[in-house]
């Protein structure tokens, strides 16, 4: 895993992904005390970074010649970028979903051509599921976050970062980036290291199930001792990425957790003062900024806005909240 794999991965994404804005609100700045630059993956095609990954892993399999359908364990993000991807090579997908994902994740899901598995997240393990559909259909597995050319695609986000930073005078900031098992996070991080030195990643986690930061803590990895108890369902993954979490330990800084509560307000503020959708998960780093500045350093902080695909009456209740 290299940053030469992630500007190859550019260079097969350069077209079909979106680049993302980076947003900033004088209202945000007030509450965070600090600048706050938002980047919008959620504006992303099919609502979050993970398509990223997906086109890039899917395009790489597609160019070596050695793929006749594609498989992926989600609870919905990472499950409509490959879904999507695979439709665009016409490739039949297959994805194993956890039954409690929300609706919204598995119709688009659906919606974009794949086949839906369903699993109870706390009793089965998607991992075994998934290797054994694979080995069963033929189809190859392409992992959420411990993947190299995932990694690599989410990577591409970190590029544009850089440059955007760069423009907007923005040399030195803590980049919050909202964390599962890490894919986006180490990407980030090593795209930043080459482009960017002066930006320092941070992962940032539900309170009480953020394994990557005691991980970090510990300098090994540490898993969650439960896999549910929050309503950020697209970052709840049971311990860092054998590959993701190394790249971390060298780079990234401690790690952040962030309360439900806070996610709801953080995804208030976003729609009121951004005019962006975001589901929980992806809101934790703008929760993070906006709600825990005396833990980020430097004159401006950069969060990561992952994603948006938020079921409807969750949506109407965070609303319903104040942002500040």
């Amino acid at each position: 895993m290299n940053i030469g794999m992630i500007r190859a991965a550019a260079e097969r994404l350069r077209g079909h992904v979106r680049e993302t804005p980076l947003l900033s609100s004088p209202f945000l700045d007030e509450i965070a005390g600090r600048r706050v630059l938002v980047k919008a993956e959620c504006l992303q095609h099919t609502g979050s970074f993970k398509y990223r990954g997906g086109r890039s892993a899917v395009s790489a399999l597609v160019a070596r010649g050695d793929v006749t359908g594609v498989l992926a364990f989600s609870s919905g993000n990472h499950a409509q970028g490959v879904a999507r991807a695979a439709a665009e090579f016409r490739l039949p997908a297959v994805i194993v979903m956890p039954s409690d994902a929300p609706a919204i994740k598995v119709e688009n899901t659906r919606a974009l051509g794949a086949e839906v598995v369903s699993y109870d997240r706390a009793r089965e393990s998607r991992e075994e599921i998934g290797r054994r559909l694979a080995e069963e259909r033929g189809l190859t597995l392409i992992k959420p976050y411990d993947e190299p050319e995932v990694i690599a695609g989410q990577g591409t986000t970190g590029l544009e970062i850089a440059r955007q930073a760069r423009e907007a005078g923005v040399e030195v900031a803590d980049v919050l980036v909202c964390c599962g098992g890490g894919g986006l996070s180490s990407g980030i991080a090593m795209a930043c290291e080459a482009e960017a030195p002066g930006l320092r990643v941070r992962t940032v986690e539900p309170e009480g199930l953020d394994d990557v930061a005691r991980s970090l803590d510990a300098g090994r990895i540490v898993g969650n001792a439960a896999a549910q108890g929050s309503i950020c369902d697209a970052i709840l993954t049971p311990e860092p990425g054998e590959l993701t979490f190394p790249i971390l330990s060298r780079l990234a800084g401690p790690g952040l957790a962030v309360s439900d509560d806070e996610a709801m307000r953080a995804m208030a503020a976003a729609f009121e003062r951004l005019r962006i959708v975001l589901e929980p998960g992806g809101a934790v780093a703008l929760a993070a900024a906006l709600f825990h500045p005396d833990a980020v350093e430097g004159e401006a902080v950069i969060a990561v806005a992952s994603g948006g695909n938020v079921d409807r009456d969750l949506y109407i209740r965070a609303l319903g909240g104040s942002p500040g």
